[in-house]
């Protein structure tokens, strides 16, 4: 279990330090861009949404077509930047590991 916590709070990390960077890089536009341009030439809808302890909302676009994807950070009252952007996207729903402490 250790490991699992280690690796994505090492992806959480990285996807902070890829957003400062792209924000950086000028990989970053107004939010309503941004969302307009992965819909149209990525066929990307929003598929996930959530807020970081320092209030930046992070989002994940993908096509269910393509598999394409892509995460993107907007801190707050700023610029929505990238953060991600891959190929293979799939929806998975599983459900919650057992932490019951009698196993």
């Amino acid at each position: 279990m250790k490991p699992i916590l280690f690796l994505m709070s090492f992806g959480i990390a990285a996807m902070m330090l890829s957003a400062q960077q792209a924000h950086a890089q000028g990989n970053c536009a107004d939010h309503a861009t941004v969302v307009e341009r992965l819909g149209e030439r990525y066929g990307e809808s929003r598929q996930s949404i959530g807020l970081t302890s320092d209030n930046s909302v992070v989002e994940v676009f993908a096509s269910m077509d393509t598999g394409s994807w892509t995460i993107t950070i907007t801190r707050p009252g700023g610029l929505t930047c990238l953060a991600a952007a891959g190929q293979a996207y799939q929806y998975v729903n599983e459900p919650l590991a057992n932490f019951d402490s009698e196993s």
